[in-house]
């Protein structure tokens, strides 16, 4: 791939001035070769396995952020779907758990993702013992993220999964109450989750990707913001979203950039580049942002779900002209507690989970690090949970939740996080029963468009 000269004067000015950076360089490590008869043999084989292929990761790409004047703001390593290399082991699962997560320690990466479960038609006994560890496992570790996939356009709602994750995410909040739920902050439910996602905390490494990959993420909403606020007010929206579309472009050239030397220098085959604009709690770096520049005043205001679908299409038309490598969700995240822009649009009464809901629709995941009252039932989160279920299998894309019931808070209040996971507002859930529903159990089945063979 070759670069002119201007493009790289144009990414430098992006990289001084507007935000720019490479949100995430991630290892994909498969630990299927570490599965065993035990999970103490398991675990010291996947920490051996972590530690020795991602030895020069962090090191590395430092080196090349350095070089090309790029900052790489995150390391990652995501691994196999942990349930699936402990199904024939004995013991208990959060030792494999904490094994990966000294592991990731001892590399230096900042989180590590795969303590997940694909059960969307169903779950094994071994499954079911794996998704009641995910609470300890989250406590107990610093760096390990878990998520687990409940539901697939071509199976449907794994009711059964969902009701057990409402149990999950309030039992991991209260493991750690005096931190926030902070837990519940590293565990995600999706819909159609995607195997070379490089963002956390739903990055895996699918069955279906090789040995060890590296995939990156780029993030450009301060970038994005800034062409969008100096576009002339009455600028059609089409002309607009070529604008997004160009500067997507650039991104993912940039992203790619990194990424190819990344694997080149590691002697690992590159896999994708996700351009998924995830917003930071730097101001200017906000998704929110970049829709009240499109002529709102505030997000969450009516049209912001069109606003929200130009920007996300935009996006993926830039990357997909500028690459072949185009993977992840690349879209736009809303994640609340890590975007200024949401913080304040919530604060002001602007937004709600209601319009949290319609723009999954059309973003990348969905209700993402969302506070809720720590009085919130597992029922209404298994019930919030299923929304957007149904929203992801309904539409054959990917949806996700990640929500916090913050033990002791209530509606208005703040809980802070710090660093990348920001400060979230406590947010208000229904106050009406759900658990009629959730209590029902079973599985919703497939859609009539799954049958598409």
């Amino acid at each position: 791939m070759e670069y002119s000269q201007a493009e790289i004067l144009q990414t430098v000015a992006m990289t001084e001035m507007e935000h720019l950076d490479v949100r995430t360089v991630t290892l994909g490590l498969s630990l299927r070769d570490c599965a065993s008869e035990s999970i103490e043999r398991t675990a010291e084989r996947a920490g051996e396995k972590i530690r020795r292929v991602a030895d020069r990761l962090v090191r590395t790409v430092d080196e090349i952020g350095d070089e090309i004047g790029i900052r790489i703001a995150n390391k990652r390593i995501a691994v196999t779907p942990v349930s699936m290399i402990s199904e024939a082991s004995t013991g208990n699962p959060v030792q494999l758990a904490r094994a990966i997560d000294e592991a990731a320690e001892v590399v230096g990466v900042d989180f590590i993702g795969g303590y997940s479960a694909l059960v969307h038609k169903g779950a094994t006994h071994s499954e079911t013992e794996f998704l009641n560890s995910i609470p300890e496992a989250l406590a107990g570790t610093e760096r390990l993220c878990s998520s687990v996939n409940v539901a697939t356009t071509r199976a449907g709602i794994n009711m059964d999964a969902v009701r057990q994750v409402g149990n999950i995410i309030k039992d991991a909040a209260e493991r750690t109450r005096e931190r926030g739920g902070i837990a519940c902050a590293k565990f995600v439910c999706f819909a159609n989750a995607v195997e070379d996602n490089p963002f956390m905390a739903g990055a895996f490494h699918g069955v279906g990707e090789p040995d060890a990959v590296i995939n990156v993420g780029v993030s450009g909403p301060g970038v994005v913001h800034y062409a969008v606020r100096h576009a002339p007010a009455d600028l059609p929206l089409q002309e607009l979203a070529e604008i997004i579309k160009k500067l997507s472009f650039k991104l993912s050239r940039a992203g790619e950039l990194v990424g190819r030397e990344a694997a080149r220098r590691l002697g690992l085959p590159f896999g994708i580049i996700d351009l998924s604009l995830a917003p930071t709690p730097v101001p200017g770096d906000s998704v929110a942002n970049i829709i009240e520049a499109m002529g709102f005043e505030r997000a969450g205001a009516h049209g912001t779900t069109a606003a929200l679908a130009l920007l996300t299409d935009a996006v993926k038309k830039g990357g997909a002209m500028a690459s072949g490598s185009v993977g992840g969700m690349s879209g736009a995240f809303i994640p609340v507690s890590e975007d200024a822009g949401m913080i304040e649009a919530v604060q002001v009464g602007a937004l709600s989970l209601d319009k949290l809901e319609a723009w999954t629709s059309v973003c990348s995941v969905g209700i993402d690090m969302v506070a809720v009252p720590g009085s919130t039932s597992a029922e209404t989160i298994a019930a919030i949970i299923a929304d957007e279920m149904a929203i992801g299998v309904m539409n054959n894309k990917t949806t996700a939740v990640r929500i916090i019931p913050v033990p002791g808070r209530e509606v208005g209040e703040m809980v802070e996080y710090g660093g990348l996971l920001g400060s979230a507002p406590i947010m208000a859930a229904s106050l009406f029963s759900s658990a009629g529903f959730i209590q029902r159990g079973g599985r919703i089945p497939a859609p009539i468009h799954s049958l598409r063979n």
